[in-house]
């Protein structure tokens, strides 16, 4: 990818669900290279994450998930919503997601989205979001936005390893 034009970014629609899931796999092949088992990464299918995307765009819930567009393609996506976590209060509110394709890694995309999201927040809500503790270039990106670790961790099996995940919160 050559440089990118000016980023728009707008609330998604369930006709982006397709280009969703195909930064949503890219990014995941990726980003977690070396951390997730390689079969598993190699298993993840766009026709798949293209039907879930396009019923949960569909769908009446209070996430809300923008789309990063440059050079009339998706670039990335992120998704927000109440916390989820037995300890979130009810005005804290969630990063679910937050995906870019590896070719717009470090061109300020990621930014912009992270910007559009707090933005929208209250100012005095609580913003958390989830991480796999091995990756460190998702640590760094939260950090340079606010977020820090808060000492909660998880455990989870994704693609037959256990992986730790870190809570990191922005207040």
């Amino acid at each position: 990818m050559n440089d990118i034009s000016e980023v728009k970014i707008r609330r998604a629609q369930p006709d982006d669900a397709a280009e969703i899931a195909t930064v949503n796999v890219t990014s995941w092949r990726y980003a977690y290279a070396g951390i997730v088992a390689d079969d598993y990464l190699a298993s993840l299918d766009v026709d798949h994450r293209t039907e879930f995307f396009a019923r949960y765009l569909g769908e009446d819930h209070p996430s809300r998930t923008w789309v990063a567009l440059a050079d009339g393609r998706t670039l990335g996506f992120v998704v927000v919503g109440p916390g989820r976590d037995e300890d979130a209060e009810p005005r804290d509110q969630e990063i679910y997601a937050i995906y870019l394709d590896p070719e717009a890694w470090g061109r300020g995309v990621a930014r912009d989205l992270m910007r559009t999201v707090l933005s929208d927040v209250d100012a005095d809500a609580t913003v958390t979001l989830w991480t796999i503790a091995d990756n460190d270039r998702a640590q760094h990106f939260y950090r340079r936005h606010g977020f820090a670790p808060d000492g909660v961790e998880k455990r989870e099996e994704i693609g037959g390893k256990d992986l730790t995940q870190l809570r990191f919160r922005r207040n």
